[in-house]
């Protein structure tokens, strides 16, 4: 079984395909649960991030319900009940969001080592996963900011390699675009400049500099 939290909560079948989960709730438990794959978590746990503004009175009995309609969705023994909660039979790398987090590590330590052709690829692939919002189902989505400073700096990092192989062309529209969603990062206008130097585009790299100037002053 592989759990797909890189956009609306997915589960999906050893051949890739889709297992129909449920209705947002049974979503918001499934999504809960993989963020802790092969941990248990405590019934409170879970009713805190299904129900975190308006539990039902008889929360306990409510989530064990829940948690009977998401067996019934991806099987009994995929959700396991354990000594003092309930525990997704599962592995990191049976979730999407650690295998993303595993590749930006790999791709990363490649940039280092001066392998921008393999960092490419495998930030390509790890963008591959996302399809949209991190734990999109999850009512309080705060700990979905992690996941998205994660992607930001896999965007970074998939700049800066593409930009070694010398096809700063494939970035620019990238870049431009990324530095109006993040004005203030420093580092995405760097890399813009870099581009449209490398382009054989000074006066655009100058008048980028001179937005990012204005900007984070």
């Amino acid at each position: 079984m592989r759990y797909r939290l890189l956009g609306v909560t997915q589960a999906q079948d050893e051949q890739g395909g889709d297992i129909p989960v449920g209705g947002p709730r049974v979503r918001a438990l499934l999504a809960a649960l993989c963020l802790r794959p092969g941990q248990v978590a405590t019934p409170q746990t879970l009713i805190d991030e299904v129900w975190p503004d308006d539990p039902p009175l008889d929360a306990p009995a409510a989530l064990h319900a829940l948690v009977g309609r998401l067996r019934r969705a991806v099987g009994r023994a995929a959700v396991a009940s354990d000594a003092g909660g309930y525990r997704l039979a599962a592995g990191r790398d049976d979730v999407d969001l650690f295998v993303f987090e595993r590749l930006v590590r790999d791709a990363t330590t490649a940039l280092h080592q001066g392998d921008p052709a393999a960092a490419a690829r495998t930030l390509a692939e790890a963008l591959a996963l996302w399809r949209g919002p991190a734990l999109a189902d999850l009512p309080d989505r705060s700990p979905a900011a992690r996941w998205d400073a994660l992607r930001l700096d896999a965007l970074r990092a998939r700049a800066e390699a593409v930009l070694r192989l010398g096809r700063a062309q494939d970035v620019v529209p990238e870049l431009t675009e990324l530095t109006g969603v993040h004005p203030y990062d420093e580092r995405l206008h760097a890399l813009l400049i870099r581009a449209l130097r490398d382009t054989g585009r000074p006066a655009d790299a100058l008048a980028a500099y001179e937005r990012a100037r204005r900007a984070l002053a």
